[in-house]
């Protein structure tokens, strides 16, 4: 089972332009609000239209702008969770999974998915009854009783609360390993995605950063944008100035590097807990003497923040709260980033 998209839309001052294939997988679309994401869902359904491309699921043509192919959504075999899973109000649990199932369900059937879903108990229970995760489960069954060859999920876990969600998603992870379908999973959470997700597609402004394997993704996410949505919280410009040598003025360090540095780098990023601190100020490879700025206590770890100069941008160092409060007693400190840790970024 697979599906190839490849489309543009047009809306107001914003294009959706977004081309990637997904097999059997768990397959990710992870981006900040507004990126497309969900509108490229909306596509795939048929719930919007785009303005050209291609939309093919396992060989069959939902939509093509050139030989004017539009399937309606009934007939796309597509099922879609919406974030607050859409469930009718005045109906109880088997009604809901019932109406997933055309005209004559059959009563056999549907309790095959209750069990399926763990609802056994819940089948008189109005949605207003139950759990979040429980809710969860009915959306996906009443999905599921309609035979889609696709499953795609907006946010599912959004409106959940973080204890909550934990559960839920645990349960979710569950659920669809034994479905076994391409499920495409919207989110704006990089949590969500490396628990749940395969590969990682990352939009930004409406069209496409990078699509990796999760963790190449989290380990080397090739663009400024895509280290941003990442998480990576030091991200700076650079400028190559031979295969293995590379300024970065915001950091007073001209880094000398044994692999080769890409012709199109323009920023380096590094996560916040790979940085060497050492009160030791000799001169060392690869590193800088910084000003201390401030100490940003958090739940159960401290945030550094030091300044190579008051005009450039701060560097952010994530580490146990003892050793960080130690350290921010020192107007300076030496700061050394392994060549293993430093993402080599472009535009």
């Amino acid at each position: 089972m697979a599906i190839e998209v490849a489309i543009k839309k047009k809306i107001g001052n914003f294009c959706l332009d977004v081309a990637f294939s997904a097999g059997e997988e768990m397959f990710a679309l992870l981006g900040a609000s507004g990126c497309g994401k969900s509108m490229t869902l909306k596509c795939i359904a048929g719930i919007e239209t785009p303005d050209e491309g291609k939309i093919i699921l396992n060989g069959r043509t939902l939509f093509d702008s050139e030989k004017k192919i539009n399937l309606i959504p009934q007939k796309r075999k597509v099922g879609y969770m919406f974030q607050d899973y859409a469930l009718f109000p005045n109906m109880t649990v088997e009604k809901n999974i019932m109406a997933g199932m055309g005209r004559k369900p059959q009563k056999e059937i549907v309790q095959d998915y209750i069990r399926r879903f763990r609802l056994e108990g819940l089948e008189h229970y109005l949605p207003r009854q139950l759990s979040g995760g429980q809710k969860q489960r009915v959306a996906l069954a009443r999905m599921m009783a309609s035979q889609p060859e696709i499953l795609l999920l907006d946010e599912p876990l959004s409106a959940l609360d973080s204890f909550l969600k934990w559960q839920v998603e645990e349960e979710l992870q569950d659920l669809l390993s034994e479905i076994g379908k391409t499920v495409l999973f919207v989110s704006h959470s990089r949590d969500e995605v490396y628990h749940l997700c395969d590969r990682i597609c990352v939009l930004d402004k409406g069209h496409i950063e990078t699509v990796q394997e999760k963790k190449e993704f989290f380990a080397n996410p090739v663009t400024r944008a895509a280290a941003r949505i990442s998480g990576c919280r030091n991200i700076v410009p650079a400028k190559r100035l031979s295969e293995h040598q590379l300024d970065v003025p915001d950091w007073g360090i001209c880094f000398e590097l044994e692999k080769e540095i890409p012709e199109n780098t323009t920023y380096v990023g590094v996560r916040a807990h790979y940085i060497d601190v050492s009160t030791d100020l000799a001169e060392a490879k690869n590193s800088s003497v910084m000003q201390t700025d401030r100490l940003l206590e958090q739940q159960f770890e401290s945030e550094l923040v030091l300044k190579y100069s008051t005009e450039t941008m701060s560097l952010r160092i994530l580490m146990d709260k003892e050793k960080a409060e130690q350290f921010a007693q020192h107007e300076q400190l030496r700061i050394t980033i392994p060549e293993h840790a430093l993402l080599l970024l472009h535009a």
